[in-house]
């Protein structure tokens, strides 16, 4: 009896299932069931279902009440092996995967649908033609034996295995919803931005402070619009280049006071103000897209909703159910950890898995106990901050971790070189990554507001810099950022087997964040769930190493009190 078995939406509306074997291919006959959720209900012992597409088939079992425990998405595989071997990018379906296989002309992916408020339906249109199910378990047999000619094929299955389990973490969220209090989410439009006015124009606190701007200018100007601010600057004698907050408050004028608040609160209006309530919030739940893997780092993205960027001061409305509790969890100083399980420098590794704060630690080894110098030459190293006083604190960094240096130092001269370069358990970033201010753009992060960390550390598809050196610092980050990406997805797929016994539901994750929603009572079993599962993740990435992955953690009723 095999534990393994094949699914395949059939084109009358029934479902094709069968066995599989070790070798990956058909160990009995291919049977059809007339419903999807019968056919996996009835048959518990399954552990691990290979499916075309999670997106395809899982929101569907969700609906009826159906959890898998595992899954194999043939198409995200698809992407992570074209990847390693060098051809990101090209067509990455089911179907083009077996025209490749069998030598025919390769169909194109179907296109991205636009994003839909409070849709459940998944991204990649699913009215594509059904794979017959001896052609995907043909497509899925040769997938193993790519992972066979990968560089670490253990990790490289490692990394497919979570990745397809950050799958059904993605759709598991979609489907649960983060729990939003529109009534709190009102008060707070209220507090900030006063009445709205009839037909839709800007609310009461965005026109005062525009009148103020236009008094300080002593002309009409619309705060609004960059061009028209940049032009009454001018004739005021001041040169700026742009609005962003970092330039306009350089400069002393009277103006610049009233635009930035204007700024703030503009930004709130448009991106999480009422008709983004009444758009994305639906019977208490806030359910955007999660996308799994929608970078190529593997950090997580979402389609509509702005999810990612909520503003701390919206958080506010991000409240509990009765009874219930947030257990909102961020990993420490992620980034530096991952750096020195991958390079394996015995000194950082020796300070990572100290019980002290990270940075303070490394501050005491080089940098004559100055925390904040010490935090800017490890995130210098890491992001390629290397000119001025990067360059001096890299200096020092590399005397006390070399290794730890080199290995960034080596992943961004192959990325100027063109070669490929992999994190730790294989994903792999193309020769040719998008970098800097345009490609974050692009990308649609926005730029308004400096960020944590450089600009242009996501890479966009179909952007190629023709920046060698951007390219290089791309290609630094990336075996950073794309290890704790891989790490985060176990540590999912770990809290995600714990909670399956609790009623407790994760809710919200990105690239160094989970959000648990649980009631009270389980509370302190998910911080125990998270912390062990930030262990375990750690040693199937790294394998064993001294190096600690804590997160810190809050119970909270709402999710603003977590910071």
């Amino acid at each position: 009896m095999t534990d393994r078995w094949a699914l395949a939406p059939a084109e009358d509306g029934g479902v094709e299932i069968a066995p599989l074997g070790p070798d990956g291919l058909l160990a009995g006959p291919v049977l059809w069931e007339p419903d999807l959720a019968t056919a996996v209900r009835g048959r518990p012992e399954v552990v691990r279902w290979v499916w075309r597409s999670t997106a395809e088939v899982y929101p569907r079992l969700l609906a009826t009440g159906v959890r898998v425990e595992r899954c194999y998405d043939v198409e995200d595989a698809e992407t992570l092996l074209l990847g390693h071997e060098g051809r990101y990018g090209e067509p990455r379906s089911a179907a083009a995967a077996l025209a490749r296989l069998r030598g025919g002309p390769v169909p194109p992916d179907p296109p991205l649908r636009s994003a839909e408020p409070g849709a459940q339906s998944p991204l990649f249109e699913p009215q594509t033609v059904p794979v017959p199910l001896p052609d995907l378990v043909e497509v899925y047999a040769e997938q193993q034996r790519r992972h066979d000619a990968t560089v670490h094929p253990d990790r490289m299955r490692l990394l497919t295995a979570a990745e397809s389990a950050g799958m059904l973490v993605a759709a598991e969220m979609n489907r649960a919803g983060l729990p939003w209090s529109a009534e709190v989410h009102r008060r707070v439009l209220h507090e900030l931005l006063g009445e709205r006015y009839a037909g839709g124009g800007e609310p009461r606190r965005l026109a005062e402070l525009a009148d103020e701007v236009s008094a300080a200018f002593g002309r009409r100007v619309r705060p609004d619009l960059p061009a028209d601010v940049i032009k009454a600057f001018a004739q005021a004698g001041i040169k700026v280049k742009s609005t962003r907050r970092w330039e306009i408050e350089s400069v002393d004028h009277p103006a610049v006071k009233p635009l930035v608040e204007y700024k703030k609160l503009y930004r709130i209006w448009v991106a999480h103000g009422w008709s983004w309530l009444q758009d994305w919030v639906r019977d208490g739940r806030f359910r955007p897209e999660f996308l799994a893997g929608g970078t190529v780092t593997g950090r997580w993205v979402t389609h509509g909703g702005g999810a990612l960027q909520i503003p701390k001061v919206i958080r506010r409305a991000v409240v509990a159910d009765p009874g219930w509790r947030l257990v909102v969890a961020d990993a420490d100083q992620m980034e530096p950890r991952v750096l020195a399980a991958i390079s394996r420098d015995p000194g950082l590794m020796e300070v990572a898995g100290r019980e002290s704060d990270l940075y303070q630690s490394v501050s005491d080894r080089a940098f004559s106990g100055d925390r904040a110098q010490a935090k800017l030459a490890v995130l210098g190293a890491v992001y390629g901050q290397t000119s001025g006083d990067g360059l001096k604190n890299l200096a020092a960094l590399r005397r006390r971790f070399p290794k730890a240096v080199a290995y960034v130092d080596d992943a961004a001269r192959a990325g100027e070189e063109g070669r490929l370069v992999r994190t730790w358990l294989g994903r792999t970033c193309p020769p040719a990554a998008g970098a800097g201010e345009d490609a974050a753009e692009e990308a649609g992060i926005p730029q308004d507001e400096p960020a944590e960390t450089p600009a242009g550390t996501e890479w966009v598809p179909g952007y190629a810099s023709t920046n060698t050196r951007a390219r290089g610092r791309f290609a630094r980050n990336f075996v950073v950022q794309g290890s704790a990406a891989d790490w985060a997805l176990l540590v999912l797929a770990a809290l995600r087997q714990t909670c399956a016994d609790m009623a407790a539901e994760l809710v919200f994750f990105q690239h160094d964040e989970v959000i648990v929603h649980c009631p009270e009572q389980e509370a302190e079993a998910v911080v125990t769930a998270i912390r062990e599962a930030a262990e375990l993740a750690g040693r199937l990435t790294f394998g064993e190493t001294p190096v600690r992955f804590p997160f810190t953690t809050a119970v909270v009723e709402c999710y603003a009190d977590a910071k």
